[in-house]
């Protein structure tokens, strides 16, 4: 197969999520600020510490943050985000994630803080049984309400496959997430478990055009590769979606509970969805990663590395999940920011 642009692509998804909450507790300010956008609402959670347990886009598309007491309200109110009053602050759910690594932490499962419910949330997939399902739920008890426990459909696993699209020297197949570049030399970026099976990537299954070498990967702990281009003319700046068109790249971000996405991979084609949180664990067979973003967007084997963005912005790569695209499913991504800092590349 011919690199093209469309050979080197993969999308994303749409939707909005959340809960609405008013500060009907605190005074309206004299004038009101400018609404607060998701990184800035995600700036003021942070900033918030204990009195915050995250932000995310309600329904109506805009910035909430949840605060403990009214002076974080006030300031979050200030800044421009709508505020929701919660009771549990980030030190109790970090407890509470804590003892989940330390107790809990099974192959098959996941969790992640979910600021709309003001709880960590524990999957556990149709192989976590028995022992394994009560060491979850005792964890779930210590907690006392800070942490639900939910089934998962299927089983979590890393989605690669033998196939087509990017192909591994000695077998399997993925899909290429960003081309990237530092100055004048040109890379693509992938998952690691991708990564992690071969030094050698080709654009075809018979292996005899070679699409560039391995020059970094990191699975587990992370989830994420870089590729150098053999031929710099096979790398553009965009993502294919699946319908003979594109999406032009400009920039990199982070994701927001509740924004709406798209995810492009060489299995399923052009899918889309929201985010259902970030920060989030995923226990896979092969190891534990963190730190990745949980979507209701499907995939299957072979979308793995796979690019996830909203609009013209990169998000993440496709890291694994549970279900299909038949009956839906999860799909976890592993943020595009900690592999471009990591490798000192940028999207364009």
């Amino acid at each position: 197969m011919r690199p093209t642009r469309s050979s080197f692509r993969v999308a994303a998804t749409v939707a909005v999520s959340g809960s609405l909450v008013v500060g009907s507790l605190i005074g309206a300010p004299a004038q009101a600020a400018p609404a607060a956008s998701p990184d800035a609402a995600a700036a003021i959670s942070a900033a918030l510490g204990d009195r915050s347990a995250g932000s995310y886009i309600d329904a109506s598309g805009k910035s909430v943050v949840t605060v403990t007491d009214a002076a974080a309200a006030s300031k979050a109110s200030k800044a421009g985000a709508v505020v929701r009053y919660v009771t549990r602050g980030a030190a109790e759910l970090n407890r509470a994630t804590a003892d989940l690594e330390r107790s809990a932490k099974i192959p098959g499962t996941a969790w992640w803080s979910d600021p709309v419910t003001n709880q960590v949330v524990v999957s556990v997939d149709s192989t976590v049984t028995g022992a394994k399902l009560e060491r979850v739920k005792a964890a779930a008890a210590r907690a006392n309400g800070a942490v639900r426990v939910e089934a998962e459909a299927g089983v979590l696993s890393t989605r690669i496959s033998g196939g087509q699209a990017i192909y591994a020297g000695g077998g399997g197949r993925c899909s290429l997430g960003f081309n990237v570049r530092s100055g004048s030399t040109y890379y693509f970026l992938t998952a690691g478990h991708c990564t992690n099976i071969s030094a050698s990537w080709y654009s075809n299954s018979a292996q005899t055009a070679l699409l560039g070498s391995r020059t970094g990967t990191s699975f587990p702990g992370n989830d994420y590769g870089i590729v150098r281009h053999s031929n710099s003319a096979n790398a553009a700046g965009n993502v294919y979606l699946y319908n003979g068109s594109y999406q032009d790249i400009t920039g990199a971000g982070n994701a927001s509970v509740g924004q709406s996405v798209q995810r492009s991979g060489s299995t399923t084609g052009l899918r889309g969805g929201s985010v259902t949180a970030t920060n989030a664990t995923v226990n896979y067979a092969e190891g534990s990663v963190s730190g990745l973003i949980r979507t209701n967007v499907c995939a299957e084997p072979g979308d793995s590395g796979g690019s996830l963005f909203a609009g013209s912005t990169a998000l993440g790569l496709t890291s694994g999940g549970s279900g299909n695209c038949r009956t839906g499913g999860t799909t976890f991504f592993q943020p595009v920011t900690e592999a471009l800092s990591r490798y000192g590349v940028s999207v364009f």
